[in-house]
């Protein structure tokens, strides 16, 4: 017996488990039996050990290099490390659908030994909801994208993972963007089942809350995982192409974001209840749109898998969703009235709701340039690409207008601001805008844009390194140091700042954004031995090519020095590498250097022989502050899912009554 064949067996039982699992959870909800919901948490607990023991088998097959299986024989070969044989699990398209089930029967599992805190009447509904999407994958995995399948005859070797993929970006993109995917069906299956028992209140909302933060900060990871790939691989001096799949892994993450800022405004005022569970569902469907999309190969794209039979199934799954989500959703309708209205536009909750609509116009305008190919090629007969221009300039102006509301939010109270608290409040980043702005020409940056964008992100950085000041200035006016104070002003508040920390995260990435797009400089140079390029401030000394030939592999390097203000900086080694089954596909071996906030980026563009070279460099400012700013955002995102700790009260405990002060914005900071 074949490992291949224990996989396969395992996928059938899965989906038998997960389909009993619908059966009696509903049917344990209904008749109010509990030892039928009981049963149907064992049941998700076994789909998961089955499609653990399916995963396995798969990861087996490779380490045992059993090219008797198709996909194994396609995905690796002989001379593939062990690591990079292991990440041919999820290199291709059945893989990559296996790890999306695995990893969902393994967040269901989770969700089952956490159900305790979800409202009782609607753990049944989540758990059917998941196996149903569950099923949807096991049945794609056991009939037209099945991993298992094996060849009369097996090959003496395989064919091996495209060069691009056999990259330590391959250890960890691919699966933290395709659980990322997933990951919204939790918050997906819980609003299914706020949908089906009637229990809108704000229950539902904060039992998501931590699942979809969770969904967000995977999510994030993803895409900065997928960014710091394409700048050290691709050549092409950039980290985000508005590629047709990066978008569609931008849009759940957009519509997520938005979500989590309205929750806010339900939780505490009981408004926006239509447009949270449409954000939701909306998020879902973009997840699996983006599945769609990258497994069909429907839309032309270098990440994209060659066009497959697939596409029509994922086609089908997102239109039953669709009209399911939305019957359920109008069905509900009477029951989303919202409990208060607002009382004026200039008031947090006002900005929240500016900044959905934000983020709504960026998910439209990328959903609208990612398909519009297909909505040529339909009406016309002509396929037409939209290309980064239509996003920067769409897409910028939008960007730079929510990282303004970012900035005004923390300076409105709820309800309603008071004129004269708004204008006071607005003193310091209002000021440091200013600042800026006069700064920026005199240091000789006139580009209009892009003094304005850093305006922009230099007004949200005041607002909330000013919040940040005011908590802890209350917090010490009442005896803690200010080291004390701030750390338990985050302790207490860890969701409010964690938040915040998140904000500041996305302005500095917004600064590194704005620097690289601006102020890059390319150049292009054909050089001989001693021959050197001068390119902003940077010589760099071509020295002559290396050749090495290894079986399978030839690369080649170009050997460079680097001096600035005339001293020898380092040696770097550009090159390509040329492998034998991919002939056409070289494989850039980039030198990045970091010179404070400025990457130098230098890549081998072409050689003839070892007399000469084309040299091609980028010289980048800021794009350090894109990867810190995001590992920002991620650590914020974190701060605000990790669970706090509960404290045990001793018997006959009294809570003392509680001092608050108030910092300006009807926001309480508790002393």
């Amino acid at each position: 017996m074949y490992f291949s064949d224990l996989g396969f067996i395992s996928l059938i039982l899965a989906l038998g488990f997960a389909i009993y699992t619908i059966v009696v959870a509903v049917w344990g909800a209904l008749r109010s039996m509990p030892p039928l919901v009981a049963s149907a948490k064992r049941s998700v607990l076994v789909v998961a050990f089955f499609l653990l023991l399916a995963s396995a088998s798969l990861v087996a097959s490779f380490l045992t290099h059993d090219f008797g299986v198709v996909y194994v024989a396609q995905q690796s070969n002989l001379a593939m490390p062990w690591y990079f044989t292991a990440a041919a699990f999820y290199g291709g398209q059945e893989g990559s659908l296996l790890y999306w089930a695995l990893m969902l029967s393994v967040f269901s599992a989770i969700f089952v030994f956490t159900s305790r805190r979800a409202p009782a009447a609607l753990v049944p509904y989540v758990m059917a909801t998941l196996m149903t999407i569950e099923i949807f994958f096991l049945i794609v995995l056991s009939t037209v994208s099945n991993p298992f399948v094996r060849l009369p005859v097996a090959p003496a070797d395989g064919v091996g993972l495209n060069p691009l993929l056999m990259d330590p970006g391959m250890l960890i993109h691919p699966p933290m963007l395709l659980m990322g995917y997933m990951s919204f069906s939790v918050p997906f299956a819980f609003a299914v089942a706020a949908m089906i028992t009637g229990k809108l209140d704000s229950d539902w909302l904060r039992s998501i809350r931590r699942w979809t933060l969770a969904a967000w900060s995977i999510q994030t990871a993803g895409l900065l995982l997928g960014a710091w790939w394409a700048y050290h691989v691709l050549g092409w001096g950039g980290y985000w192409g508005w590629d047709p799949v990066e978008n569609a892994a931008l849009l759940p993450w957009l519509t997520a974001t938005a979500f989590l800022h309205s929750t806010m405004v339900q939780e505490r005022r009981g408004m926006l209840k239509v447009w949270n569970l449409g954000l939701v569902i909306a998020a879902f469907a973009l997840s699996i749109f983006g599945t769609f999309e990258v497994r069909s190969g429907i839309i032309s794209s270098v990440h994209s898998f060659a066009y497959s039979a697939i596409g029509g199934y994922f086609l089908a799954f997102l239109a039953i969703i669709i009209v399911f989500s939305v019957g359920l959703f109008l069905y509900r309708l009477p029951k989303l009235r919202p409990e208060q209205e607002f009382d004026s536009v200039i008031s947090r909750e006002g900005s929240f709701l500016l900044n959905n609509l934000l983020l709504l116009g960026i998910s439209f305008a990328t959903l609208w340039g990612t398909i519009f190919p297909l909505i040529s090629e339909a009406l016309r007969h002509q396929e037409m690409t939209v290309g980064p221009p239509f996003y920067q300039k769409v897409n910028g102006p939008l960007f730079a207008a929510l990282i303004l509301a970012m900035g005004i939010g923390p300076l409105l109270a709820w309800r309603r601001t008071s004129s004269r608290a708004f204008w006071r409040n607005l003193g310091v980043p209002a000021l440091a805008a200013a600042v800026c702005a006069a700064v920026l020409p005199l240091a000789g940056i006139r580009d209009i844009a892009a003094n304005i964008g850093f305006a922009v992100c230099s007004f949200t950085a005041g607002a909330i390194l000013y919040e940040f000041w005011r908590g802890t200035r209350v917090r010490h006016k009442h005896g803690e140091p200010y080291p004390i104070a701030l750390y338990m002003l985050f302790q207490r508040y860890r969701r409010r700042y964690g938040g915040y920390i998140v904000h500041l995260g996305l302005v500095l990435l917004a600064v590194g954004v704005i620097g690289s797009q601006f102020f890059q400089v390319q150049q292009d140079s054909v050089l001989s031995p001693e021959q050197e390029m001068n390119v902003a401030g940077y010589q760099l000394v071509y020295l002559g090519n290396i050749d090495e030939t290894r079986p399978g592999v030839e690369t080649v390097t170009a050997q460079l020095q680097i001096w600035h203000n005339g001293q020898l900086v380092e040696y770097i080694y550009p090159g390509r590498q040329l492998y034998q089954n991919y002939s056409d596909q070289p494989v850039s071996l980039i030198s990045i250097n970091t010179f404070g906030l400025t990457d130098l980026y230098v890549f081998l563009d072409n050689w003839q022989g070892p007399s000469s070279a084309t040299i091609r460099v980028f010289v980048n400012p800021l794009v350090p502050l894109v990867w810190f700013g995001g590992l920002l955002m991620l650590l914020g995102g974190i701060a605000c899912w990790w669970p706090e700790r509960r404290r045990r009260r001793p018997k006959g405990f009294v809570q003392p009554e509680v001092t608050s002060v108030s910092v300006g914005t009807g926001e309480e900071v508790t002393a």
